[in-house]
């Protein structure tokens, strides 16, 4: 049995990867695709994607059709759209980024109803990042660490989600608040870093689909810690390998690590 998914800004680059690879998986199916009011594709087929249906900016109409909600879209629309499947009793799958500790917090009170996928990352070996990072920051807690991630020029937010996410699990790792630690660049006489300081440096340039290195750096040694997206499939396939995994789970909020068995 197919799993039928709605892709929310399927005109995006991570919108447009995960249709091309939904329409080659023979366990999911399509059952609408979803922009935002007033784009130009609303009312269109997507070019070889005809069996994918008409761009619609309407949830509404086609939530009732869907198994699972996948949402690469704006902080706002995302709200929107969660709230729309969590009144349909409808599973979500989400990669936003960019979101405030407010829209998190409505989204876990979403959770509550329904079962929903967040990761500002959905690579297997972003995700796998994450534990590397923890256990080494665990081993390195003397080291100065600091973050740097590269993105495309069209990139709006920053850092990345991704980042955020890394400095959030070393944080917690050793202990420290990182609302009170973290750097995001540096500028002037700072003067001489603290111990305590989780950097983190954001990079836009060309079209760099995304990397992150994280060092850790002690006396006379440096340990550099690297993932590299070569292509928007790898954030693609790991939606789709969410959605499939989340039919099965009760309403909570989950992540990467639970659909990997990372935890």
């Amino acid at each position: 049995m197919s799993i039928k998914i709605i892709i929310s800004g399927v005109c995006g680059k991570m919108g447009l990867s995960i249709l091309n690879l939904a329409t080659k998986d023979p366990e999911i199916k399509i059952a609408g695709i979803l922009e935002a009011k007033n784009h130009s594709m609303v009312g269109k087929q997507i070019g070889e994607f005809s069996k994918a249906g008409k761009v619609t900016d309407d949830l509404t109409k086609i939530i009732d059709k869907t198994d699972v909600l996948i949402e690469f879209t704006t902080p706002e629309s995302t709200i929107e759209h969660i709230n729309i499947a969590s009144k349909a009793k409808k599973y979500v799958v989400l990669g936003t980024t960019g979101l405030r500790e407010s829209g998190v917090h409505i989204i876990k009170q979403f959770s509550k109803q329904i079962p929903v996928v967040m990761a500002p990352n959905m690579s297997v070996g972003v995700n796998l990042l994450y534990k590397l990072v923890s256990q080494t920051a665990k081993l390195l807690s003397g080291y100065d660490i600091e973050i740097v991630e590269l993105h495309h020029n069209k990139k709006k937010d920053a850092p990345s989600g991704t980042a955020l996410k890394i400095a959030e699990v070393i944080a917690k790792e050793l202990g420290r608040d990182l609302t009170s630690v973290g750097v995001y660049g540096r500028k002037g006489m700072t003067g001489p870093r603290k111990k305590e300081e989780l950097g983190i440096l954001s990079i836009r340039a060309g079209d760099i689909v995304g990397e992150h290195t994280v060092y850790f750096a002690g006396p006379g040694e440096v340990v550099e810690i690297t993932h590299k997206a070569l292509s928007r499939d790898t954030f693609a396939n790991g939606a789709l390998r969410a959605a499939k995994w989340i039919v099965k789970q009760k309403p909570g909020l989950y992540d990467m690590q639970d659909v990997l068995g990372l935890k």
